[in-house]
């Protein structure tokens, strides 16, 4: 399978992972629900689907989903780090913890996944344009 059709399906996963989790934060109330919140999280994901789909195999879409796949590492790694996940946290009293932590997992994994075919691309084009 060619580099450009793995990246857009596991940035396309990836996308559609962190708006179930970020929703799912919402729900369990690790972040507000307020409308800041949503255009925050909207323009993100409109920004990465336009890297995505748009884009695609163009110099400015590999930089796009390499630095939103980095930036969904950072999810995995604050959770782990005590806020949500844990023996004393909130989410030892909620139901769905299974699915959180899978989540957490998911999106880690696909995220550097994504971030390595990003410089595979990268890596791959032309340093200058032909003319």
């Amino acid at each position: 399978m060619k580099n450009g059709v793995m990246l857009t399906i596991a940035s396309l996963l990836l996308l559609l992972l962190f708006t179930v989790h970020f929703a799912d934060d919402i729900v369990r109330g690790f972040e507000p629900g307020g409308l800041s919140n949503l255009v925050v999280v909207v323009l993100i994901s409109v920004v990465w689907l336009y890297g995505i789909l748009v884009l695609a195999e163009r110099r400015s879409g590999y930089i796009i989903m390499l630095l939103l796949s980095l930036f969904s590492l950072a999810v995995p790694y604050v959770h782990m780090k005590g806020n949500g996940v844990g023996v004393t946290s909130r989410l030892g009293g909620t139901s769905g913890h299974f699915f959180f932590v899978w989540t957490l997992i998911a999106i880690g994994v696909i995220g550097l996944f994504s971030a390595i075919l990003s410089v595979r691309g990268l890596w791959s084009l032309p340093w200058r344009r032909p003319r």
